[in-house]
């Protein structure tokens, strides 16, 4: 009650906190991220050690044993670890205690397999280090596609001319062409004219290793000047690796062409990618951190034109999956919702009340109170998603309730023949601790949730705190801005309300309407009044008659 008091000797001081709500919002809107999911953070890395040529057996005994030991013993916070030996790859998760420092514990993961590197097998590299996050989906597949090239000449177009420059997009993290081939140059053995010419693959490999290398050779002083000397042994086409020399029989220069045939190709393939019954090779884009999903998609669809410009004429770039149309969906879904709340609540009232000026009061409260939710996931970090974005259309369908109630009673009390400012402070006390009472009912609802732990935590806790948020900015304007506006737009209708009983509101056919309705109402709340009267006095057949509707019911479960 105090705070309508205040509201009412301040007013100038809660349409500014009301024009800040509206301001900061904005900001909030405009500063947040939007993505899919919240960020669900999930304390598992994954260590992914490799070396070609060791059976699962061996990958288990001679490396996970040892990195298993070691991270067990110098990693902080370790939960439990789990393996997986293939051939020449072991995959080792390591998972930490709920809380834990997943950055400090990655930088311990590293030091340590640094430091048990030289108990590996000869020439072991170190792993290669992932951090799982449930939220990194695609969100943009782009699929490579054309009638005339190879599989290996689309995915080194994917690889190297359209991953590179997508690269450069900020929060984007693109992955490696998915589809075709890698593009390799081949060296086919001939195993009958190796042998026939006294030689190995051995030989051959040498022979290759040995002749494409790039050599710094130091510099060459000449007069006042000096050179870099440049060495550069490497072959520039498939062909010039065909001549490089391997061994000299009975006089004659045996090259790699007489016992290979070299060419231009690909690696063994892995995996397929068809687009429309036709071979060919897309690139999966991922955002990085907090970035929003939205900008992602839309720095990525703005550079698209250009590499599509970079390509060849033939080579079809087409988006394959687009994440966020769903989230524009989940936004435009809220924004429909808050649209047919504002519209059904401003028919209702100026229906009911007849008061246009009602209308506009209660039709400010509830994007208001929404901004200010908004402003309060911000502060705490959320994001805009699709559970925040839920919470809020959950909460617009019960922030109507404050206001709503509010200025219904204050009409109420004009209409017993109080004066204006006295019917505010009337309709407030009034309400003060039932409207109180009702947004604690709804709140704490959703408290159970704050107790959850792991990925469904991270899910539900921001649809939670979007409609707390909302309901406690609903609740304090309902106090605060609505009475405030109330003293300032009501006063031209308080002289309307005849004691007693609504006398005519407006002028001309609204005016005619509205006393039509009320006239009409009543009528139907008359025969209500019968009715429940009836029902009343008639309990065994309205209550026996609601069993057999109950029991009759259930025989369409067969058919749901």
């Amino acid at each position: 009650m105090w705070l309508v008091h205040v509201a009412l000797r301040r007013p100038y001081t809660f349409v500014c906190v009301a024009i800040l709500m509206l301001v900061f919002g904005v900001v909030a809107i405009i500063s947040m991220p939007i993505d899919i999911f919240p960020t669900i953070n999930i304390p598992v890395v994954s260590m992914l050690w490799s070396y070609g040529g060791l059976s699962p057996r061996e990958m288990e005994q001679r490396v996970v044993s040892s990195a298993e030991r070691a991270y067990s013993s110098y990693v902080n916070d370790v939960e439990h670890i789990e393996s997986q030996s293939l051939n020449g790859l072991s995959i080792i998760k390591v998972y930490f205690q709920p809380g834990a420092d997943v950055n400090a514990g990655m930088a311990q993961l590293a030091a340590t397999s640094q430091g048990i590197i030289r108990n590996m097998p000869p020439n072991m590299t170190p792993p290669f280090m992932v951090r799982f996050n449930a939220t990194d989906v695609p969100i943009l597949q782009l699929g490579v596609n054309s009638p005339q090239r190879t599989e290996s000449e689309l995915n080194d177009l994917g690889q190297n001319f359209i991953r590179v420059p997508l690269g450069t997009v900020r929060g984007a993290s693109v992955l490696p062409a998915y589809g075709g081939v890698p593009r390799v140059v081949n060296v086919d053995i001939d195993p009958v004219a190796l042998f026939a010419k006294g030689l190995s693959a051995g030989d051959v490999s040498r022979a290759v290793n040995a002749q494409n290398v790039i050599l710094p050779s130091g510099t060459a002083k000449m007069g006042g000047r000096e050179y870099y000397v440049r060495l550069n042994s490497s072959p520039d086409s498939a062909r010039q690796i065909a001549d490089l020399p391997l061994k000299q029989v009975n006089g004659a220069m045996v090259t790699i062409g007489d016992v290979a045939q070299v060419r231009e190709g690909g690696g063994v393939q892995t995996n397929i990618v068809r687009q429309n019954g036709r071979r060919g090779t897309y690139i999966s884009i991922l955002k990085n951190g907090k970035a929003s999903t939205l900008d992602v998609v839309d720095q990525v669809k703005t550079m698209l034109p250009q590499i599509r410009a970079g390509l060849p004429n033939d080579v079809l770039l087409t988006l394959l999956g687009d994440q966020s149309i769903y989230v524009r969906a989940t936004i435009a879904g809220v924004l429909r919702e808050g649209v047919i709340a504002a519209v059904l609540t401003a028919l209702m009232i100026l229906v009911f009340l007849g008061s246009w000026r009602s209308t506009i009061i209660v039709a400010l409260s509830i994007p208001l109170s929404v901004l200010t939710s908004i402003i309060a996931l911000w502060a705490v970090g959320e994001t805009l998603n699709v559970m925040t974005l839920g919470g809020l259309a959950l909460a617009v369908g019960i922030l109507v309730d404050d206001a709503t109630v509010a200025i219904e009673n204050i009409h109420r009390n004009l209409e017993h023949g109080k004066p204006l400012r006295e019917a505010i402070l009337d309709g407030a006390e009034q309400i003060a601790i039932p409207a109180f009472v009702s947004t604690l009912a709804i709140c704490i609802v959703f408290l159970p949730i704050f107790a959850l732990k792991g990925p469904a935590a991270a899910l539900f806790r921001p649809l939670a705190l979007s409609v707390i948020f909302a309901m406690a900015a609903s609740y304090f304007l309902s106090r605060t801005l609505v009475p405030t506006m109330a003293d300032y737009m009501l006063p031209a209708e308080a002289t309307h309300h005849a004691p007693e009983g609504a006398g005519p509101r407006g002028d001309g056919w609204y005016r005619r309407f509205v006393a039509r309705f009320d006239a009409e109402f009543e009528r139907f709340r008359g025969a209500y009044h019968s009715l429940l009267a009836g029902a009343l006095e008639h309990r065994r057949i309205v209550l026996s008659g609601a069993a057999v509707f109950v029991l009759a019911s259930l025989a369409l479960a067969p058919a749901i």
